[in-house]
């Protein structure tokens, strides 16, 4: 145990951990877009796989605790490794390093990650003032009242797109940094984050559209 926890004390330890949470929130992604797709089929067919969904009772809360312990140590690793490499170069580089497979997503990671972050804590407060009251209303009249305040859509389509830039380069890290770092698989990994990215902020971000344009 001393062993383990002396492993995830080190650098390459905590980008492990930050590699395993990330791919646990890229299967969330993946699993929560596919759910909410349903949209697509109708008020009915949203409204159905909400209730699906709830109908799992403890299973649900299960997997919400997981995800919010995997994002407590996701974040708290990713300000660490920040902080440690600020420390480990103070001063700025006077030449563009920018080449060595580094792209705009992987410099803005850490700011990418902190606006999620806010995202997330907007989202959920914002989602639960309205569920809290479902006497009257279902899923779907609820995800119309949120959309269809501007400010909220403002932020929510913004964050799609700062998401999509996070995955972009989250994917392909998190397989390089769990070993997958090979000549013949590497460059395939890379295309698909970009496709997968893409999907991402593509899907999320047209759901409150497709949710207007139903009422």
């Amino acid at each position: 145990m001393t062993r383990v926890l002396r492993f995830f004390g080190t650098s390459i330890g905590k980008k492990q951990l930050m590699a395993v949470t990330g791919l646990l929130f890229l299967l969330f992604l993946a699993t929560h877009l596919l759910g909410n797709l349903s949209v697509y089929g109708g008020r009915a067919s949203f409204v159905s796989y909400a209730e699906h969904l709830h109908a799992l009772g403890n299973l649900l809360v299960v997997a919400e605790v997981m995800m919010a312990l995997a994002l407590i140590i996701h974040v708290t690793t990713a300000v660490i490794l920040f902080f440690e490499n600020r420390a480990a170069r103070p001063v700025k580089y006077t030449v563009d390093k920018s080449g060595g497979g580094r792209t705009f997503s992987s410099q803005i990671m850490p700011y990418t990650g902190l606006l999620i972050l806010g995202f997330i804590g907007v989202h959920l407060a914002t989602f639960s003032h309205h569920i809290v009251d479902q006497t009257t209303r279902n899923i779907f009249q609820i995800a119309l009242d949120v959309f269809s305040q501007p400010v909220y859509l403002v932020i929510f389509l913004v964050s799609m797109l700062i998401l999509g830039f996070h995955v972009r380069h989250g994917l392909w890290s998190a397989f390089q940094t769990v070993g997958a770092n090979h000549p013949k698989y590497m460059p395939c990994i890379q295309r698909f984050s970009i496709i997968f990215a893409v999907i991402v902020a593509i899907g999320f971000g047209s759901l409150p559209i497709v949710i207007l344009l139903m009422r």
